[in-house]
């Protein structure tokens, strides 16, 4: 186990490093919370009402945190590209445990991942998002956060694995986006036929998401199921789960030479 934590974080500092002398990355990283931010919040924000009367843009970027900790596309490119370019193979015969640069990957992303929800909330305050809730309250919603994305990650770094190659990893990424789409995020589910609300109900974002409105304190839509009538103790059930299932996985497909 300390082994593993030790060269997972060399890994983690090797992909800080490099994304430090990476400007382009570091904009489309730190940009994309302001650009859902401005395209969502006044593009669609006067065409969206929410039940009881809240303000839209502050249900709006409580929910954005989500859509960013749910991102699997980064770590699902990144990882396939450095299969495409023998980045894995060589690091396979490198006398480190097997887990150690998929942990790596997922601690990394987790690091920059914070400051972009710390950007995107300078963003919503920018908008008229307040937080309606304590600060211990706050400091709890961005630990989910940041445990969820951690979770999140190992998603991305085993389908990357699996897929194997950078150009169909960036096509596969259309995919997620429907993810997103079938949740609370950027409406209520309650105005969603029965079967789609179902579905959308029981989406580990929409749990995430209205963990997030009900820790900062900001409107949240009608309960629902279980997930949404208690969003906090779903989301960390999902990031357990997500751990659970996808850490075995990526760590035992990266071992395995292609």
């Amino acid at each position: 186990m300390s082994a593993t934590l030790t060269d997972g974080l060399a890994a983690a500092e090797r992909l800080l490093l490099k994304l430090r002398h990476d400007p382009a990355a570091i904009v489309l990283t730190l940009g994309a919370p302001v650009a859902l931010v401005v395209i969502f919040g006044y593009i669609f924000g006067s065409a969206i009402s929410v039940p009881g009367g809240g303000d839209y843009r502050a249900y709006l970027v409580s929910g954005l945190f989500a859509t960013i900790a749910a991102n699997i596309v980064p770590s699902m490119v990144a990882v396939a590209r450095d299969s495409t370019r023998g980045v894995v193979d060589r690091f396979r015969s490198l006398p480190i445990t097997r887990s150690a640069v998929p942990f790596g990957q997922a601690a990394a992303t987790a690091v920059y991942g914070l400051a972009s929800f710390l950007l995107m909330a300078l963003c919503g305050l920018a908008v008229g998002w307040r937080i309606g809730r304590g600060g211990a309250d706050a400091v709890a919603a961005l630990g989910l956060l940041v445990a969820f994305q951690f979770a999140a990650t190992w998603v991305g770094i085993y389908l990357g694995l699996l897929i194997g190659k950078e150009e169909t990893a960036a096509q596969a990424s259309i995919l997620i986006f429907p993810a997103t789409m079938v949740s609370n995020v950027f409406v209520p589910t309650a105005g969603m036929p029965a079967w789609l609300r179902t579905i959308a109900d029981w989406n580990p974002i929409s749990a995430l998401a209205a963990a997030c409105r009900q820790l900062f304190g900001t409107p949240e839509g009608p309960a629902g199921a279980w997930p949404l009538a208690h969003p906090v103790a779903a989301s960390l059930a999902w990031t357990a789960l997500l751990l659970a299932v996808f850490v075995p996985l990526a760590t035992a497909r990266y071992a395995r030479p292609a």
